[in-house]
């Protein structure tokens, strides 16, 4: 039986992961497929598992990365730590199937930043409060970076975007979005910073990978600041998941 792997959100118009992994697939002689399952509601994800025996393991993304977590059997302790999820690892025996709930957004985002990173970047702000940003304010803390997080309903040592002065942009020189602003088709949107304020010292980094240049990069570009999408970030999460799925890490 051909194994299958899929991706759970909603709306999914925007991912790139079908390809990517039936790429690779193809590439590596692999004898599998991936699909989309777009879910209206997360409460729907067990009866998707139980229904397709051939299911072998799920990405998570939007809205459903902190959601999904109830819907669970385990969650192990670097997902339990993030609070959020975006891989699922299902497990089969003759009488049950067990989802366990893991992330590999933190092992992306980690390493596709470093090659980025310079000295000066000690400090960041991270816009938005999903489980994008949970899984980025981790990697960022296990580098040794100091980081704070801007909403739009700030909570307690949380920053509001129209708090963010020429003086804390100055400090913070890294600025990672993590909120879905600009993500294809709405691609005229973007966090409301203080752009102007940006040097050629900021490194601007944005997980949004479609389009492949967002509204934030191109007014962030536009003040002299080095820009980066989530690219990478989606290719190096894809491979950890892979890595999961397949008891390999």
């Amino acid at each position: 039986m051909k194994k299958k792997y899929g991706l759970v959100g909603y709306p999914l118009g925007h991912s790139f992961s079908k390809g990517y992994h039936n790429e690779r697939f193809a590439r590596l002689d692999i004898d599998a497929e991936y699909e989309n399952y777009e879910l209206s509601d997360i409460a729907m994800l067990r009866d998707l598992v139980t229904s397709d025996a051939s299911l072998c393991g799920l990405n998570v993304t939007i809205p459903y990365k902190q959601s999904v977590i109830p819907f669970l059997d385990e969650v192990d302790g670097d997902a339990e730590q993030i609070g959020a999820v975006n891989v699922i690892c299902i497990e089969r025996d003759e009488n049950r199937v067990r989802m366990v709930g893991r992330n590999s957004d933190c092992i992306g985002f980690r390493i596709s930043l470093l090659p980025l990173l310079q000295k000066h970047h000690r400090k960041a702000l991270v816009l938005g409060t999903g489980g994008a940003s949970r899984a980025v304010v981790v990697a960022l803390r296990s580098l040794g970076l100091t980081v704070t997080v801007v909403s739009r309903t700030p909570q307690k040592g949380q920053l509001a975007y129209d708090e963010i002065t020429p003086n804390i942009l100055a400090e913070h020189t890294l600025v990672v979005n993590t909120t879905p602003l600009g993500m294809s088709p709405h691609t005229n949107a973007c966090a409301p910073i203080p752009y102007e304020y940006l040097t050629s010292q900021h490194l601007c980094y944005d997980v949004v990978y479609n389009p492949e240049v967002t509204l934030f990069m191109q007014r962030s570009a536009q003040y002299g600041a080095m820009v980066c999408n989530g690219l990478n970030m989606l290719y190096e999460q894809a491979d950890a998941a892979w890595k999961m799925w397949n008891n390999k890490m």
